[in-house]
């Protein structure tokens, strides 16, 4: 098994921090990995934002669901699907552009999470912890505001950095799916209600799987942060769509 088989294998999510800097020379490395990630047309559809301001940090601790490790982060990126650069340059250069719509809203989303995991890998790379905050994309109002985001940009995914704790270099990774129930031939196949079972039941450990199922679902799917997870992409996409 090579390096970076090992490492895309062993690598899992970081959420306590040691005291130690991220020295700058590394985070630039970091950076250049996740610019030279795939991008559709090499149109780098996304903005990184390098949140160095602690008070900022501080502040979207507690709006990212009150998650405290988020200011403990030593490196903190947030990656923005970004249309509003190329739409604007259309303008500019008298192109007649149309408006941007769902499908460019898409596109770039897959852009700026392709960079994200790009970032991931680097970390990893110089044994460098990471761990998504899926939590940016709530309070679309607010994290507008907190992050100046115009319209045609949308904060697509955050990632916090830092050198694992040793409780966090020991603990167990996620057993992940097994591959038949996640890798279908040609086209999708619907599970019966068998194979869901069997997919999901190794997640509820000592519990029966139809508790750990309502339980999950209550505490994930149905969750606040959920709804206004939902709500805050739906106010997000109003503006993507074509007049």
């Amino acid at each position: 098994m090579n390096d970076i088989i090992k490492s895309l294998k062993n690598r899992k999510s970081v959420r306590a921090f040691t005291t130690t800097e991220i020295d700058e020379c590394i985070k630039e490395e970091i950076l250049l990995c996740a610019v030279n990630a795939p991008t559709a047309g090499n149109q780098q559809l996304y903005t990184i934002l390098d949140i160095r301001n602690k008070e900022l940090l501080e502040k979207l601790s507690v709006t990212c669901d009150n998650q405290p490790f988020i200011k403990d982060s030593k490196f903190t990126l947030i990656f923005c699907a970004d249309f509003k650069k190329w739409y604007d340059a259309f303008i500019c250069t008298e192109c007649a552009p149309r408006k941007p719509s769902a499908g460019d809203f898409l596109l770039s989303v897959n852009d700026a999470v392709i960079a994200a995991q790009n970032a991931v890998c680097a970390a990893e790379s110089f044994g460098i912890g990471s761990c998504y905050i899926g939590d940016i994309m709530e309070n679309c109002e607010l994290h507008r505001e907190m992050l100046n985001l115009p319209e045609y940009v949308f904060p697509a995914a955050m990632l916090v950095f830092g050198y694992p704790e040793d409780s966090q270099i020991r603990r167990k990774k996620p057993e992940r799916a097994d591959m038949k129930h996640i890798v279908h031939t040609d086209t999708y196949r619907e599970m019966e209600t068998h194979e869901l079972k069997e997919l999901f039941s190794p997640k509820a450990k000592e519990k029966s799987y139809e508790d750990w199922m309502k339980a999950f679902c209550e505490r994930k799917y149905n969750s606040d942060f959920s709804i206004e997870m939902s709500r805050s992409v739906n106010e997000y996409l109003k503006q993507w769509e074509n007049e």
